[in-house]
């Protein structure tokens, strides 16, 4: 919706009535708390020089800085980091935890954001050139993790059955 009103933009995000924003992101759920949340981001960007001086940053300091934001997490910050600016940070979600989980490759399903972050970055360094290669990566495991490795798995046909723990065709 934003994008077909042409309302990309954080300088248009920034000034666009809050009650106008919260009707075009409505079916994205949560729209109360994205509106405001979109609308801080808008004005830290702005406030910051805009999105080509904040690229200009060196990756951690901008990380921190976004953590900062009232409603930015680490996965969050880090989406914000490989997506927008394009720096090597790799992004773990609910989906990567479960799989490494079930790979054996984690202890437990829900381990620290941080420690699953650094088991990759650990093996896929996070230098520029890797940005791409974490884009897809993270967008391989969320495709195989709706397709395979739900909540309730669908082991029939999955690539990983013979690695993993859960492995429900046995």
């Amino acid at each position: 919706n934003l994008k077909r009103e042409n309302l990309l933009s954080p300088e248009a995000i920034a000034k666009l009535d809050i009650a106008r924003l919260k009707e075009l992101i409505k079916p994205a759920g949560f729209y109360n708390q994205k509106a405001e949340r979109l609308k801080l981001f808008s004005k830290f960007i702005i406030e910051s020089g805009g999105l080509e001086k904040l690229k200009r940053v060196p990756k951690e300091e901008l990380r921190k800085m976004l953590l900062k934001l009232k409603g930015i997490g680490n996965e969050t910050a880090d989406s914000i980091l490989l997506y927008a600016f394009e720096k090597p940070s790799f992004v773990v979600d609910a989906y990567t935890k479960r799989l490494l989980f079930r790979l054996g490759i984690t202890e437990k399903e829900d381990e620290s954001y941080m420690k699953v972050k650094t088991l990759f970055e650990k093996e896929i360094l996070p230098i520029k050139r890797n940005v791409h290669i974490y884009n897809e990566f993270h967008a391989l495991i969320v495709e195989h993790s709706k397709v395979h490795c739900r909540k309730k798995p669908d082991c029939k046909g999955c690539p990983l059955a013979h690695l993993c723990r859960f492995n429900f065709l046995e």
